[in-house]
């Protein structure tokens, strides 16, 4: 895994970065408050409608599916951002997976907003992202020696609500591949996909993260105990020294991995190490930052009331999502076995 890390900001197109930035800044801040019971909260639509005025809710689609046809780097903004503003808006399932998904089948796209999932064998997939709340499904399942792609009208597909983690609409879905037509692709391109939809899994994790510090040092900086602010507290301080160090060896790994699916265009042979690392790296800097981060902030801290939540929960979901933190351990664990004593220098640094 190459040690080179990168500056978004910088790495990024200018302008876009700027876009990204100015559009849910200014959405976070005209925002209600978030949900006092919890409940899972709609998809914003007014939102969406904006990224979709400015290019950016396809930002790295191409042209013919009304993208940007941006790189990876912008989206890496945009995707970090929204988890940081607790924007309402399926960007990674919609562009990064679901139109991408649809053009590696060669299938056309409209202007409906998209979500994605790809289904067992019996037509099953649990927990999927802003189903019931996207105009279509993009759909894959086993087919044969690889499997088949559709896009379908949400209307078509059986949608049951569950519970979310991540105060963001899931659904169990279920249909009958026999009877759907499907665009066969190869298992690659699902292998792909998987590795992409892990990746954005960490941006978005690094996005909250950080925005998670942010909010503690605002806290423990204003609060006042015992006539001084808690963050003149060794144990506090210690708390959020923790907090930032976790953050940015998350954002490091996953900068790491981002960078190596950039410069290969997805195919370096390291790849899967880098981001089985950034996302063993994200899953265990969640336990210590969402723990450390309500430790800071006490009772305040646990209320629906109050914005924590909407960070801390979706960090916890996430970090489930297309792969958990044990089986990416699992995966490091074993390439290191793999590498055997005189080889474990060279994998952790190529």
């Amino acid at each position: 895994m190459s040690d080179t890390t990168i500056n978004l900001t910088t790495a990024a197109d200018a302008d876009i970065s700027e876009l990204i930035h100015s559009v849910l800044t200014d959405a976070r801040e005209s925002a209600g408050p978030a949900d006092p019971t919890g409940a899972p909260t709609d998809l914003d639509r007014g939102l969406w409608a904006t990224l979709t005025e400015t290019g950016l809710a396809a930002l790295t689609a191409a042209e013919d599916q009304g993208g940007s046809e941006a790189s990876w780097l912008e989206a890496a903004v945009l995707v970090s951002a929204t988890a940081a503003t607790a924007a309402r808006v399926p960007v990674v399932e919609h562009d990064l997976l679901a139109l991408w998904l649809l053009a590696q089948a060669g299938l056309p796209a409209d202007d409906g907003i998209r979500t994605v999932a790809v289904l067992d064998a019996e037509g099953r997939a649990d927990n999927v992202a802003w189903a019931g709340q996207t105009d279509r499904i993009v759909l894959a399942w086993p087919s044969g020696d690889g499997y088949a792609v559709a896009d379908l009208p949400t209307a078509e597909v059986a949608i049951a609500p569950t519970a979310s983690l991540g105060n963001r609409p899931t659904a169990r879905i279920n249909v009958d591949p026999a009877a759907i037509t499907g665009t066969p692709v190869g298992a690659e391109v699902i292998a792909a996909f998987e590795q992409r939809a892990a990746l954005a899994r960490a941006l978005q994790i690094c996005g909250a993260l950080e925005q998670i510090l942010q909010v503690t040092i605002t806290h423990v900086t204003e609060r006042v105990q015992f006539g001084r602010p808690l963050a003149k507290f060794q144990a506090v301080q210690n708390l959020v020294t923790d907090i930032a160090t976790e953050a940015a060896l998350a954002r490091s790994a996953t900068d790491a991995a981002l960078l190596a699916a950039v410069n290969s265009d997805w195919e370096s042979a390291d790849l899967h190490f880098a981001i089985a690392a950034a996302r063993s790296c994200c899953g265990h800097a969640a336990t210590v930052v969402v723990r450390n981060a309500h430790q800071a902030l006490g009772a305040i801290g646990t209320t629906k009331e109050h914005q924590l939540h909407e960070f801390t929960q979706p960090v916890l979901m996430w970090r489930s999502e297309y792969g958990t933190t044990a089986e990416f351990d699992e995966h490091l664990t074993t390439c290191a076995i793999g590498a055997g004593g005189s080889g474990i220098w060279d994998l952790l640094t190529r």
